[in-house]
């Protein structure tokens, strides 16, 4: 990958909060596009202030972005943002449906002014009976039986992570790729769109097929009938967790020879993985049981000898040092406002690598203060000091605190 990135040259203006919007926008940044964060005078996003597991949102999302604080309900800051589209190559929102058009910010808006606009509206539904109803991740995670699937029965649970949030923004950046490649050849933009059900509704879609396929309800993965014999996580002597995976015939017979079980790989009702599966009503407990008379890390060993698909059972606050991570790039060090002083936490770089160097896109600016960038931003859109001084001087432009 290039230094200025693979988009360098594409300019995006990002009306988002939370995480579908803020992720879209990064996937695009990381990637070297321009990306203006265009929030809300004289706050800025909202995101910025949540509280609890939701406090690293603002930061995991909005590197290598600018910040245009503006207050979009006053005809000039209108009139600024116009501006700034006219020259645009994509707008990216993720606000309520209508929100944007009340703003007259809308895609017939936009795109009256700059007909080459790539406009991308990420929202709960695509087009249908539902399309005006707001939605969150995890509403469709149980809307989508995603939950379900997650949950033991009975017990439906959302996923540890935004997945669908995250799912629905990489989609919206496919489509966003898409419509550029497409104005390549016509030379006109067009509004392309990604939302939460229909991604939440991809996300299950093997479930639903194995329901088709099957003619029977799918349980819930804590109750599935497993499609390997040996998928699961075992405790080790001192108390550490490794989850193992055997799911070839070759791995078995390493397994069985690393962990010294010479009479399970003998035992013919064991042969093949089908067996393994049929017979894991007793085969698991003796298992847990030669395992679980080890020490993690000779688990861990013995795995690595026979190299079987295994991981330790772990947390995400073990990724700050994990080995591969720090040594791959895959980690960068990114300002968190709410920790204060300006500290820093090591957070994931974007997980792609680029050409024969197999680069990963790092860090050129931190996430943004509320309206960092105002000055510099309008500037470049042809307002001059004494036009953008007028602007926060009566409140519609505002600079405030990370």
């Amino acid at each position: 990958m290039s230094g200025a990135g693979p988009l360098a040259g594409i300019r995006v203006l990002e009306f988002s909060h939370t995480i579908m919007g803020p992720c879209a926008g990064l996937v695009l940044a990381d990637l070297g596009a321009e990306v203006v964060k265009v929030e809300p005078a004289p706050d800025g996003d909202h995101t910025r202030r949540l509280p609890g597991f939701a406090a690293g949102f603002f930061a995991t999302f909005n590197r290598n972005k600018r910040s245009l604080a503006i207050d979009l309900k006053r005809p000039e800051g209108r009139e600024a943002v116009h501006r700034l589209a006219a020259t645009a190559d994509v707008v990216l929102e993720n606000y309520g449906p209508g929100t944007m058009e009340r703003l007259g910010c809308g895609w017939e808006d936009l795109s009256a002014l700059n007909p080459r606009l790539v406009y991308l509206a990420l929202k709960g539904f695509l087009a249908g009976p539902y399309e005006n109803r707001p939605a969150l991740d995890e509403v469709v995670q149980f809307q989508s039986g995603l939950a379900y699937m997650t949950g033991p029965p009975g017990q439906p649970l959302r996923a540890g992570a935004s997945v669908v949030d995250i799912m629905g923004a990489v989609f919206g950046v496919v489509a966003v790729l898409a419509a550029l490649r497409e104005r390549d050849a016509t030379g006109r933009g067009q509004r392309v769109g990604s939302a939460l059900f229909e991604s939440a509704a991809f996300l299950v879609g093997s479930h639903m097929a194995g329901a088709a396929a099957t003619g029977e309800p799918v349980p819930p993965m804590p109750a599935r009938r497993g499609a390997w014999g040996v998928y699961e996580p075992f405790t080790a002597a001192d108390g550490g967790q490794v989850f193992i995976g055997v799911t070839s015939d070759a791995q078995w017979v390493r397994f069985c020879e690393a962990f010294g079980l010479a009479d399970l790989a003998a035992d013919e009702r064991l042969r093949r993985n089908a067996d393994r599966t049929r017979e894991r009503p007793w085969l698991i407990p003796r298992l847990r049981e030669a395992i679980g008379a080890l020490p993690r890390d000779e688990v861990v060993a013995r795995c690595e000898r026979a190299a079987i698909s295994w991981a330790p059972v772990g947390q995400p606050a073990d990724l700050f040092r994990d080995p591969h991570l720090l040594a791959g790039g895959g980690l960068l060090a990114t300002a968190i406002a709410a920790m204060g002083g300006g500290a820093e936490a090591m957070l994931p770089a974007l997980p792609v690598e680029m050409g024969e160097a197999r680069a990963r896109p790092g860090l050129r600016r931190q996430p943004p203060r509320v309206g960092e960038h105002n000055a510099e931003v309008l500037g470049e859109a042809g307002l001059d000091g004494a036009a953008i001084a007028s602007l926060a001087a009566r409140g519609i432009l505002c600079a405030g605190s990370p």
